[in-house]
C-alpha cells in the first residue's frame, strides 16, 4: 500500500505543478451528485482494506476504496451497522465516496448524520503532506474538527485515504406501521410523535401514506405499536431500503426538470410548489420533481427557513447547491486555499468557482 501512496503523491504533485485539475473517485456511484466533474480521474479503489474494527469499541477503520458493501457485511456479522444508512446507489460504492458525499438515509433525524459518526481521517493534500485527523474515540476532539469538516466537502479539499466511523449495534426489534394521512396530517403527526418518548427510527410519507419505522427494546417497540395503532406493513426493510437507495416508484419519475431535495424545519406547512413530492425526516427533508423554476423553488425553501438542492438531473447550470452568502464564501476559499493552494481537487465540483 507505501507504493500506492506514492503513487497518490506523485500524481497530486505533479498536477499542482502543472495547475491540472484531479477528478477524486472511487466506484463512481454518485458521479452525477454536485457540479460536472473536471480533470483526469484519481482512482482509490485499489487503496482498500479494513485497517481495524473492534466490535466492543464500536469503531471501524478503512482505506477510502474499500467497498461500503463489504463494511455493511462485516458489520452485519457483528450485528452491527453504520447508523445513519449511507445510500450506495450501486455496488461499487466505497467509503471514501460516502464521506466525500456525506448523505444520510431514513435513521438520519433520529441517530444523527454522517458528519456525526466520522471519528478521525488521514488527508493527503495538495501539497502531497499526509496529515491525521480526529482518532478513533469519540472523547478524542483537539482544534478544528477537520474530519466532520471533509463530511460532504466533495473531495474538494484533497484525497482523503484513511477514515475511522462509529457504528452502533442493530435494533434488537423492529417493525413498521403504516398509516392513511393527508400531507398536512401526515407533517403534524410526524412532529407530534417526534415530542414523544417514541422509539422512532423512520418517517415518510408519499401520496396519502404514512411509513413509520419503529427500532428498540421489544417490549418498547411492542408498547409504541399498541399505543400508535396504523397498520403492520410486510417486508418493511425492503421498502426502507428502496427509500434509501432511491429505488422507490417515486424516484423512477422523469428527471427533464430535476429532482430537487428541500431541507426546512420539520414543522413546516405543506409547500405551495406544484409537483409530486415525498417527505422524509419527521418532515425535515422533502423530494419534489417540479416543473417550477428553480428560483421558485430556492424561494419557497427559503421562506419556510431552508434551503434546496438541485439533486439530480435538470439544468446544473443554475448551480446545484444553494448560493453561500459573501462571509460563508469567503471562508470556504480560505479552506480551499490551505488544504488544495493550486485548486487542483475537484474544482467546481462544488461551487462553480471553488
Amino acid at each position: 500500500m507505501n507504493n500506492l501512496i506514492e503513487g497518490f503523491r506523485e500524481r497530486i504533485l505533479n498536477a499542482s505543478q502543472n495547475h491540472l485539475p484531479l477528478q477524486i473517485e472511487g466506484g463512481g456511484s454518485k458521479r452525477w451528485y454536485g457540479q460536472a466533474a473536471q480533470g483526469g480521474v484519481l482512482d482509490t479503489r485499489a487503496y482498500s482494506g479494513i485497517l481495524a474494527y473492534e466490535p466492543t469499541e464500536l469503531v471501524l477503520t478503512a482505506r477510502c476504496g474499500t467497498p461500503l458493501a463489504e463494511i455493511e457485511a462485516l458489520l452485519a456479522e457483528n450485528n452491527q451497522m453504520l447508523a445513519f444508512e449511507p445510500p450506495k446507489f450501486s455496488a461499487m460504492a466505497t467509503i471514501g465516496g460516502m464521506l466525500a458525499a456525506g448523505l444520510s438515509g431514513p435513521r438520519r433525524p433520529y441517530v444523527g448524520a454522517a458528519r456525526d459518526f466520522i471519528l478521525g481521517a488521514t488527508l493527503m493534500d495538495g501539497r502531497g503532506q499526509v496529515l491525521e485527523f480526529g482518532g478513533q474515540v469519540m472523547k478524542n476532539v483537539a482544534g478544528y474538527d477537520v474530519s466532520r469538516l471533509l463530511t460532504g466537502s466533495m473531495g474538494t479539499l484533497g484525497l482523503v485515504l484513511n477514515i475511522s466511523v462509529k457504528v452502533l449495534p442493530r435494533p434488537f426489534a423492529e417493525t413498521t406501521l403504516v398509516f392513511a394521512l393527508s400531507e398536512a396530517d401526515a407533517i403534524q403527526k410526524m412532529n407530534e410523535w417526534a415530542g414523544q418518548a417514541l422509539p422512532l427510527s423512520g418517517s415518510c410519507w408519499h401520496v396519502g401514506r404514512l411509513m413509520l419505522r419503529l427500532s428498540g427494546a421489544e417490549a418498547a417497540v411492542r408498547a409504541a405499536k399498541q399505543r400508535l395503532g396504523g397498520e403492520e406493513m410486510q417486508d418493511a426493510a425492503s421498502a426502507w431500503n428502496d427509500l434509501r437507495e432511491q429505488t422507490h416508484d417515486f424516484f423512477s419519475q422523469d428527471e427533464a426538470h430535476g429532482l430537487w431535495r428541500l431541507s426546512v424545519p420539520s414543522t413546516t406547512a405543506p409547500l405551495t410548489l406544484t409537483g409530486k413530492s415525498l417527505i422524509e425526516w419527521g418532515g425535515a427533508q422533502r423530494w419534489l420533481f417540479s416543473d417550477e423554476s428553480p428560483a421558485a423553488i430556492r424561494a419557497a425553501a427559503q421562506a419556510a427557513g431552508g434551503h434546496a438542492t438541485l439533486f439530480r438531473g435538470g439544468d446544473k447550470s443554475i448551480g446545484v447547491f444553494t448560493p453561500l452568502s459573501a462571509p460563508l464564501a469567503k471562508i470556504h476559499q480560505r479552506l480551499k486555499v490551505a488544504f488544495d493552494p493550486s485548486g487542483i481537487f475537484n474544482p467546481g465540483r462544488l461551487y462553480k468557482d471553488f
